[in-house]
């Protein structure tokens, strides 16, 4: 069993059954899944593009992504349907918990100036999508092998039902948040 699973069954469960007053355990929300996602723009122009981002974002996740295809056409980025337009991965289980410990512990304090994440990327349902503009900060990706630096998504899923039920589940998880 991961590290943060334990921590969340051993600690967090508790701790949020007092702060929000649940009656019972399954009203304590829980991660359901990490969903990263690369928008590939170029990979319109450059087929190449996409094999790289694809190699990038195995070694991130540990798992082969799907690619994601246009489901219009649009002229003006000479665009059509069905074309290759970015690539995602969705992490479950066990794997999930290993990323999201590894992304809390391990990426973001690697980020250069980081001040926390921001409390305002919440969907309204509880969910968190974070933004991250250098698939470098990644310890899997070796900056030598790398043609471009690509941004990519990280939408955090949970089972809570408001924003701020969200925002203690994360918190007790240890996501830094920005103090403002």
């Amino acid at each position: 069993m991961s590290r943060l699973k334990e921590r969340y069954r051993n600690e967090v469960i508790s701790k949020l059954m007092k702060l929000c007053d649940y009656k019972n355990i399954m009203q304590v929300p829980r991660l359901s899944k990490v969903v990263l996602n690369i928008g590939l723009g170029e990979a319109v122009q450059d087929a190449k593009a996409l094999e790289a981002a694809e190699k990038d974002l195995t070694a991130i996740s540990g798992q082969h992504p799907i690619i994601t295809r246009a489901k219009k056409s649009i002229a003006s980025f000479r665009l059509r349907t069905g074309m290759p337009i970015g690539l995602k991965v969705t992490l479950r289980g066990e794997r999930m918990y290993d990323f999201f410990d590894k992304l809390v512990n391990a990426v973001l304090p690697r980020i250069r100036e980081f001040q926390g994440v921001s409390r305002d990327s919440f969907d309204g349902r509880g969910n968190y999508t974070l933004g991250i503009k250098e698939q470098i900060i990644f310890p899997e990706v070796d900056y030598d092998n790398i043609d471009k630096v690509r941004g990519l998504e990280v939408s955090i899923i949970t089972t809570a039902n408001t924003d701020e039920e969200g925002r203690h589940l994360l918190e007790s998880l240890g996501m830094p948040f920005s103090k403002d």
